[in-house]
C-alpha cells in the first residue's frame, strides 16, 4: 500500500541500492503488541521503584497525580495514532519527525532516540539482577553480586528475542499477566483489611502535597511510570491491520495502565495509613505492604517484580531495537544495523547492538561509582533512578518534537484529512504537558549527578545535529528515504 506522505522510491537495506529488508509482515495482532507496550511499561518494576519518591513529593494524592499523569500520556498517544494511521512505520518517532522536518530532523531523531532508549533501558537491565539479588537474599540469605544475575537474565532474553517476534511477544504478554495479577491481589487484598479506615483523601486536590507545585514537581514522576507506552508503533511493520491497530493498543495500553497504577497507589497510600512520610522512607513500599496484608504469601509480590524486569527486559529491548533497525535500513544510521535474519525475519544487529551498549554504560557507570569520591560499588536501584532520569529527558525532547510536527505533517501530506482537535489543540497540549517533567528534570539546583544530565542532554543534541548536518550534505538522497517503508506496504 502506498502512502501520500512517502517521498521517492524504496530504500536499500542501508544506503545501497535493492530491495529494503522487510521485518516478519502480520504475524501480530491487537491484543498482542497491546500487551507488549504493557510489558513495556512494566508496572511491577516501574511503581515498586518509583511510587516511594512519587509519594513524598505529591503527598497523600498522589493517587490524583497518577490520573492527571495518565491524561498527559494519552495526549501523547494521540500523536503516535494519528502519526501511525498516517504513516505507519518501524521508525515510530524517527519517522515521524523526519517525515515533518526533512532528514536533518530524523538523523538527529534516530540518535536522541537510541541513545535515550539504550540509557533508560540499561536502567531496567541492571535492576533485573538487582531485583534478584533483593529477593534471594531477602529469602536465603544467599547474597551473590547482582551484576551475575543481570548477564544470566539479559542472555536469555536477548536469545529469546533472536528466535522471532512471536515467541519473545508472547513470553512478554506471559510475564506481563502474572505481574497483573500479582499486582492486583495484592492491592485488593490490602483494601480489604484496610476497608474500615478507606478515605476519599487521595483523590482530593486539596491534599496535594503544596498544591499545584506539588503536582507539578509529582508530575514527570508520575509520567515516568508510563515510559513504554510507545512500544506498539515501533511494532507496526510486524502487526496486522498497523494503521488502525497501532492506535487501539496505544489507548487501551495507557487507559489499562492509568486505572491499575490508581489502583495500586491507593492501595500503598492506604497500606501506611496515608503516612507519606513513612512511606517514602521505605525501600520498595509495596513489598511492605504485601508483607502486612499477605504475611507469607508476600513471596509473590517479589514473583511479580522478577516477571516485570523480564517483561520490560524483552518487550522494552525488542521495540526500541526496531527503531535503530529502522534507522540503519534507511541509511540514517550505519546499514549494519538494517540486517535482518533471512529465516527469523528479526533485526539480529540492533538487538544485540542495542544490548551491549546498555551493558557498557552500565559498566562503565559502576566504573564511575568505583573511582568517585566516595569510592564504593554501584547500587543498582541508586542506578536505576539515575540512568533512568538521563534516558527520560532525551526520550521526553523526541516526544516533544513529535507533538510539533503533528500538524505540520497533517497541513503538509494530508490537508483533506487535517481536524483542528486531533491534529492542533490535543498535540499543542501535550507539547505543554512534556514542558512540566522536562522542566523539573532540567531546573538548577539539583543534586549530582542530576545536576550535570542537562548539560549532558544538550551536548547530545548539538552533536546530533552536527552529525546530522555533515551526514545529510555528504548523502543527499536520504530526503528520499526517510520513512519510505511503510509497515503495511505491498
Amino acid at each position: 500500500m502506498s502512502d501520500p506522505g512517502a517521498v521517492g522510491p524504496p530504500p536499500a537495506s542501508g544506503p545501497v541500492g535493492g530491495a529494503p529488508e522487510r521485518l516478519r509482515g502480520g504475524v501480530l495482532g491487537m491484543a498482542d503488541i497491546a500487551a507488549a507496550t504493557m510489558a513495556n511499561v512494566g508496572p511491577a518494576m516501574s511503581f515498586f521503584f518509583g511510587f516511594a519518591f512519587l509519594a513524598t513529593t505529591a503527598g497523600v494524592a498522589s493517587p490524583l497525580t497518577i490520573a492527571a499523569a495518565g491524561v498527559a500520556v494519552a495526549l501523547l498517544g494521540n500523536t503516535l495514532a494519528e502519526f501511525s494511521r498516517a504513516h505507519p512505520s518501524a521508525g515510530s518517532f524517527i519517522t515521524f519527525v523526519g517525515k515533518t522536518f526533512g532528514p536533518v530532523s530524523a538523523v538527529t531523531t534516530a540518535l536522541l532516540a537510541g541513545l535515550g532508549y539504550i540509557i533508560a533501558m540499561a536502567s531496567v537491565i541492571a535492576i533485573s539482577g538487582g531485583f534478584v539479588q533483593i529477593t534471594l537474599h531477602h529469602y536465603t540469605g544467599v547474597d551473590l553480586p547482582w551484576i551475575l544475575w543481570t548477564l544470566l537474565l539479559t542472555g536469555l532474553a536477548v536469545v529469546l528475542m533472536l528466535r522471532g517476534i512471536v515467541v519473545s511477544t508472547k513470553w512478554a504478554g506471559y510475564f506481563f499477566g502474572v505481574e497483573m495479577l500479582v499486582l492486583v491481589v495484592v492491592s485488593v487484598a490490602t483494601l480489604v483489611e484496610h476497608r474500615g479506615s478507606l478515605s476519599a483523601a487521595p483523590f482530593l486536590p486539596g491534599h496535594i502535597r503544596h498544591g499545584l507545585s506539588g503536582l507539578a514537581a509529582g508530575f514527570p514522576l508520575a509520567v515516568y511510570l508510563f515510559i513504554g507506552w510507545e512500544n506498539s508503533a515501533a511494532l507496526a511493520e510486524e502487526t496486522a491491520n498497523p494503521r488502525r491497530n497501532v492506535g487501539r493498543a496505544v489507548f487501551s495500553s495507557v487507559a489499562i495502565m492509568t486505572v491499575s497504577y490508581i489502583l495500586f497507589s491507593y492501595a500503598t497510600v492506604t497500606g501506611f495509613d496515608y503516612d507519606t512520610a513513612r512511606l517514602g522512607d521505605s525501600p520498595i513500599p509495596f513489598i511492605d505492604v504485601a508483607h502486612h496484608a499477605l504475611g507469607a504469601l508476600a513471596f509473590v509480590a517479589y514473583l511479580g517484580g522478577l516477571t516485570s524486569t523480564l517483561g520490560v527486559l524483552i518487550a522494552g529491548i525488542n521495540s526500541q531495537a526496531r527503531l535503530v533497525f529502522n534507522a540503519g535500513r534507511e541509511g540514517l544510521l550505519p546499514s549494519f544495523f538494517g540486517y535482518v535474519h533471512p529465516t527469523r525475519r528479526t533485526p539480529t544487529n540492533a538487538i544485540v547492538t542495542f544490548t551491549v551498549t546498555a551493558l557498557l554504560i552500565i559498566g562503565g557507570w559502576g566504573l564511575g561509582h568505583l573511582l568517585g569520591s566516595a569510592g564504593g560499588p554501584m547500587d543498582p536501584v541508586v542506578f536505576f533512578t539515575e540512568s533512568s532520569s538521563l534516558g527520560a529527558i532525551l526520550i521526553l525532547l523526541v516526544y516533544l518534537a513529535s507533538n510539533i510536527a503533528l500538524p505540520l505533517y497533517y497541513r503538509r501530506y494530508r490537508p483533506q484529512e487535517f481536524r483542528t482537535v486531533r491534529h492542533l489543540v490535543l498535540p499543542a497540549i501535550g507539547a505543554l504537558a512534556i514542558l512540566v517533567p522536562l522542566y523539573y528534570l532540567a531546573k538548577p539546583g539539583q543534586p549530582a549527578p542530576y545536576s550535570w544530565f542537562p548539560y549532558a542532554a544538550v551536548a547530545a543534541l548539538l552533536g546530533s545535529v552536527g552529525y546530522a548536518t555533515l551526514l545529510v550534505r555528504r548523502d543527499p538522497t536520504l530526503a528520499e528515504r526517510v520513512g519510505s517503508v511503510v509497515a503495511d506496504a505491498e
